[in-house]
């Protein structure tokens, strides 16, 4: 029995070592907002993608925040939004919590949840901010920014996630957002009513320096984060407005992308003002922010039905490659692995490299229409449809 017991912890052992245990997914695009994982081993060449668990969790486009193995996401069911909390390794039930909002066109939330250690935050598509108590799903407080702040509900509904940085909580509405007290739900900054973009808060700089970067229905804007003060703006005009990618901090400068045949831009920042270092058509994306390992970005180019996933160089906005077979695409980075995640369903695995698009994996997932950025937590990847069916899939073995 001894001799068993030990083979039975060195088995264990090395299965464990197989892959690395990354940090929590805590919120839109993962622990640092930038959509990387540090994770590794996740995947394995030829693995299946094997299904551990799957659930169905109201039409939207929510991802998945994870902490602590419990996973938050939402969806929508018969003009009530749902907050689910789930186990994230059994896809158990732990609590739910819905609230009344209309399903509107492209049916459910867009926006993710972000969560700390004792709340979940969320904002549906018609700008209601919900504080929940993460152990049980009881709400601590919730405000109507529409009704409270006069915020303008954008065509096709709020998309932004909620951003916690310190004791506030940023949430793009407005022309340069809104800043709550993420303990109290009281603000603590507003930027007045129009004007509201689809994309998330990105925070800049470091110390008494901090800004937060906004993609607005018109412009780039950035914002003394303590105070809300405009620092700086660039126009940025997308047909309906629809400025929905996040922007992408590269060292000290910003990278901004755009669908409808707009294009993308790489600005520095001089003197407190904005400059384009190039902007051309070379990556267009329409909602799904790329990814940037090594002075390249990785991500979905033009519009959902019709695109193509790109590389380029971002010191000079060159396309280094072209892949038209995922169609439009969501992108994760994971070391030097891209998780790609098609519109139609296929989920993907490729190298991270400029050189050329060389897949290394590849399986349809799911049904329906898939728009959602996958998420890669602790071994485990999960995917959703426009439907909600959430998938949670292993792909570290046959």
């Amino acid at each position: 029995m001894k001799t068993l017991a030990g083979v039975g912890i060195v088995v264990v052992l090395a299965c464990m070592a197989q892959w690395a245990r990354g940090a929590d997914w805590p919120q839109w695009r993962g622990p640092d907002r930038d959509g990387v994982s540090a994770e590794t081993g996740w995947f394995k060449e030829g693995a299946t993608a094997r299904v551990v668990w799957e659930a169905s969790v109201g039409a939207g486009y929510s991802a998945v925040a994870i902490r602590g193995g419990r996973l938050y996401t939402a969806g929508n069911r018969e003009n009530r939004d749902e907050v689910v909390c789930l186990d994230a390794a059994s896809g158990k039930q732990v609590w739910k919590h819905d609230y009344a909002c209309p399903s509107g066109s492209y049916p459910g939330p867009r926006s993710t949840p972000a969560t700390d250690q004792a709340s979940v935050y969320v904002v549906s598509r018609q700008a209601q901010v919900i504080c929940l108590e993460a152990a049980t799903g009881v709400c601590r407080w919730q405000r109507d920014l529409k009704a409270d702040l006069g915020v303008s509900v954008p065509t096709w509904g709020i998309a932004g996630s909620p951003v916690l940085e310190g004791e506030l909580l940023l949430v793009n509405v407005g022309a340069r957002g809104v800043a709550l007290n993420k303990n109290t739900g009281a603000t603590q900054w507003d930027s007045g009513g129009a004007g509201t973009g689809y994309a998330s808060p990105v925070i800049a700089g470091s110390g008494a320096g901090r800004s937060v970067l906004l993609f607005a229905a018109k412009r780039v804007v950035a914002a003394d984060l303590a105070t809300g003060r405009q620092l700086w703006e660039y126009p940025w005009e997308t047909s309906y407005n629809v400025n929905a990618a996040d922007p992408v901090l590269v060292e000290d400068k910003i990278f901004i992308t755009t669908g409808y045949d707009r294009g993308g831009a790489l600005l520095k920042v001089q003197q407190g003002a904005p400059a384009a270092v190039w902007e051309n058509k070379s990556l267009g994306s329409h909602f799904g922010t790329p990814v940037v390992r090594k002075g390249f970005a990785y991500g979905g180019h033009g519009n959902t039905g019709r695109g193509s996933l790109r590389c380029i160089e971002l010191a000079t906005g060159t396309v280094k490659w072209d892949f038209p077979g995922m169609l439009y695409a969501s992108v994760l980075l994971a070391g030097d692995r891209l998780l790609i995640q098609g519109e139609k369903g296929v989920l993907a695995v490729a190298e991270a490299t400029p050189e050329k698009y060389h897949e290394l994996w590849q399986a349809k997932v799911l049904d329906g229409v898939c728009w959602t950025m996958p998420t890669l937590c602790n071994g485990l990847v999960y995917c959703r449809n426009d439907k909600g069916r959430l998938v949670c899939l292993d792909l570290k073995g046959p």
